[in-house]
């Protein structure tokens, strides 16, 4: 699984030909947690408060790259990585 981004011990993935709806997936130490592109919800494991706040601030700056990634993945091509939240 490609790492996109990496920021404040937040790991950002997305795994090539994975299953609908859109989304990536987020590390912070033992939690995990995968994310709907489209809303920015957690739709599978859990992040501390915190933790997904900074996630969902840096989805929703880079939700159009994030769509075009998830698009790129699906069709195992190649994936690039994106500037991390600052």
């Amino acid at each position: 699984m490609p790492e996109i981004s990496r920021f404040f011990g937040i790991v950002v993935k997305m795994y090539f030909d994975d299953h609908p709806p859109p989304h990536f997936h987020a590390e912070y130490g033992e939690h995990k947690a995968v994310i709907d592109i489209h809303t920015l919800v957690v739709i599978g494991g859990y992040l501390p408060p915190r933790v997904l706040g900074l996630v969902v601030e840096w989805a929703s700056s880079h939700r159009e790259d994030l769509l075009i990634l998830w698009e790129r993945a699906t069709q195992r091509q190649p994936l690039y990585p994106l500037p991390p939240l600052t």
